[in-house]
């Protein structure tokens, strides 16, 4: 989402590395800046793209143990950032590495729209999650296929023109930020890339 054009433009894997948590809000003009403590603040460095509950953001100041990040309009037009208040926890990962596993799917980044929680049914030890999403997108998804929510990959399954669901297990359960949302809970959305250039054509 927030693209800078003078580097190679990073990709993700959907395996959530830590939480973080925002500090501090801050507006300027149409822009929000986040400023976010995480486990990750001594890896850091200014420049370097991380991604925040699914969106690619850019460190643009350190304060340990503080980050960075700004939000421009076009972002917060796409995504649920413009909810995002002091004290939530979101899912970070840093850019992929060429030549190490591939554990989640290709991830841009780039968030594609917002989907709605509508149903979380507790099932003995893992976690159904139904979404629903603008219709638009309904040919960016399969039975089985990745998405991309809030960061995480998971796999979608139940899917009908406007909603899908997910499975959730309790490793991914306890440590991303999955196990926050409740009914209504907006998340930020990210359809698989492959099905982007195969409807393309």
């Amino acid at each position: 989402m927030d693209r800078n054009l003078s580097k190679e433009p990073p990709m993700f894997t959907g395996i959530i590395e830590h939480i973080g948590t925002i500090k501090e809000i801050q507006q300027e003009g149409s822009n929000i800046h986040f400023w976010v403590e995480s486990p990750l603040f001594s890896e850091l460095k200014i420049d370097q793209s991380l991604a925040h509950d699914g969106v690619c953001l850019t460190i643009d100041a350190l304060e340990a143990p503080l980050h960075r990040v700004t939000a421009i309009q076009e972002t917060l037009e796409k995504t649920n950032l413009g909810l995002w208040q002091v004290g939530k926890q979101v899912n970070l990962e840093r850019a992929m590495i060429l030549g190490t596993r591939l554990d989640g799917h290709l991830v841009q980044g780039h968030i594609d729209g917002t989907g709605t929680c509508i149903d979380v049914v507790e099932q003995d030890g893992s976690w159904k999650y139904t979404f629903e999403f603008d219709e638009k997108f309904s040919r960016l998804i399969i039975e089985k296929g990745s998405i991309c929510i809030n960061g995480t990959s998971l796999t979608a399954f139940d899917i009908l023109d406007n909603q899908f669901s997910v499975a959730i297990i309790p490793y991914t359960y306890n440590h991303t930020n999955i196990s926050q949302l409740q009914k209504n809970s907006k998340v930020n959305l990210e359809f698989d890339i492959v099905g982007k250039y195969v409807t393309k054509r």
